[in-house]
């Protein structure tokens, strides 16, 4: 059995979620595939900590994830603009993973919010809870991913999955 792993990533720059699955792409197209979660958390930086030095913390842990889980390929949330400030740090946290991705030579894909939300719940404005509950129950999770950030990475990496081709 040859598997493949999706790696999801929720960008931010005090929170980075992440979430590893894995599946058989030979049971891709069974009534019932089987998708299993390797791993899911989360790549903190400390809020009174210097932006270069929160930057260099992402960029060496995401390093370590990667060479870690092997993923096959990376899923990644694209920005969501609803507070410059707050956008401009998370647009300087998803540089880095995009550096971080092409020094692995990982292909890439993106989804907005609303896409992700509609892959995982059937509507494109589901709240967090209703995306959480879906994901705890499409991969047959005992309880619902903590912290919010790593379920976050958990629903970008099964959105990659739900809209392979």
């Amino acid at each position: 059995m040859v598997t493949k792993r999706i790696l999801g990533i929720d960008p931010g720059l005090a929170i980075l979620g992440f979430g590893v699955i894995e599946y058989d792409p030979a049971e891709r197209c069974a009534n019932s595939p089987h998708i299993q979660t390797i791993d899911y958390g989360v790549v903190q930086t400390p809020a009174r900590t210097d932006t270069g030095q929160r930057l260099c913390t992402i960029y060496d842990d995401l390093h370590s994830v990667i060479d870690q889980y092997k993923p096959d390929l990376v899923s990644i949330e694209k920005l969501f603009f609803y507070r410059m400030g707050n956008t401009i740090l998370v647009a300087q946290a998803r540089g880095v993973v995009m550096l971080v991705l092409a020094q692995h030579n990982l292909p890439f894909v993106e989804f907005t919010p609303a896409q992700i939300k509609q892959s995982i719940t059937g509507h494109g404005n589901a709240d967090k809870v209703e995306v959480q509950d879906a994901i705890t129950r499409e991969l047959k999770l005992e309880s619902i991913p903590k912290p919010d950030d790593a379920a976050d990475g958990l629903a970008v990496a099964l959105t990659a999955w739900f809209r392979m081709e």
